[in-house]
């Protein structure tokens, strides 16, 4: 294993490559917010669970739709 830091690769992508899981990871935070659905993460070889924030979000609008009709016409 090279005992370099990554910041001092050699290649661009490896060098960028620590900023790019930065942004993923963001973004899986905001989807699994938007979603209501858990994160599942591994720390120290432990599975952790975090779940997203049960408010709703000043800038996430909710979308209110009427229930599909059923096929007969009937509620």
């Amino acid at each position: 294993m090279n005992p370099q830091p990554i910041a001092a690769a050699s290649d661009a992508d490896l060098r960028l490559s620590v900023a790019a899981m930065h942004r993923a990871a963001q973004r899986a935070r905001e989807l699994a917010a938007q979603t209501g659905t858990a994160i599942v993460v591994s720390r120290h070889g432990v599975l952790e669970t975090i779940c997203p924030p049960t408010a709703v979000s000043a800038h996430a609008p909710a979308v209110q739709e009427p229930p599909a009709p059923y096929a007969d016409g009937k509620p």
